[in-house]
């Protein structure tokens, strides 16, 4: 794990840019001493995405062999009109 403070990435963004592009490793940057966010880059990033997706996805099609009920667009479609309408209707907003 590499550990920044936040002052860091005002002053060397380039070179931590460069790290996180060379090793593909998240950097956490800290303030006052505590972690507070996680940088990385992009392509890192996307790749972590797809991975989650592929998962999601295999998920979905494992629960599928196992008899998980399908739906069509229309049905997916009506029982979002009929949440909304819930929603609105107990005055919940999104």
């Amino acid at each position: 794990m590499i550990t920044r403070s936040s002052a860091e990435i005002r002053q060397n963004y380039d070179e931590i840019a460069d790290i996180c592009r060379k090793t593909s490793a998240p950097v956490i940057l800290t303030n006052n001493g505590e972690e507070e966010l996680v940088v990385m880059d992009y392509n890192s990033y996307r790749r972590k995405k797809m991975q989650e997706l592929r998962r999601e996805l295999e998920g979905v099609k494992e629960a599928r062999q196992r008899g998980a009920k399908d739906y069509t667009v229309e049905e997916v479609a009506s029982m979002m009109r009929d949440a909304i309408r819930r929603a609105s209707a107990n005055g919940t907003e999104g």
